[in-house]
């Protein structure tokens, strides 16, 4: 069974610790097997690239590495860093809150 992680693609994040502390954007992808995302233009690395079928010239290209979801926060629609929280809605569907405003996220 897969883990159960509070953040999802395409969430507004803040990043709380780190060389790129304060910073937010959209977090384009999750890695549930060891607790990590990929949060534009955070956490930048360089990668020397062999030349290829796909890519001749080969050279060095930047790209994000993952920082570790304890590292980052979910944005709710005020502007705040808060936890997220799920409950049941009216219809019985499990919806995720803001724990500090208690709006439904999307």
């Amino acid at each position: 069974m897969q883990k159960r992680l509070k953040i999802k693609k395409g969430d507004l994040v803040v990043v709380t610790a780190g060389e790129n502390k304060g910073k937010q954007a959209r977090v384009t992808a999750v890695n549930r097997d060891n607790d990590r995302v990929i949060v534009e233009g955070v956490n930048m690395v360089t990668k020397h690239r062999k030349p290829s079928a796909q890519n001749p010239q080969g050279g060095i290209e930047k790209m994000e590495a993952g920082i570790h979801i304890s590292n980052v926060k979910v944005v709710d629609a005020k502007g705040n860093a808060t936890r997220v929280g799920r409950r049941r809605n009216a219809d019985g569907k499990l919806e995720r809150y803001s724990k500090k405003s208690g709006e439904t996220l999307k």
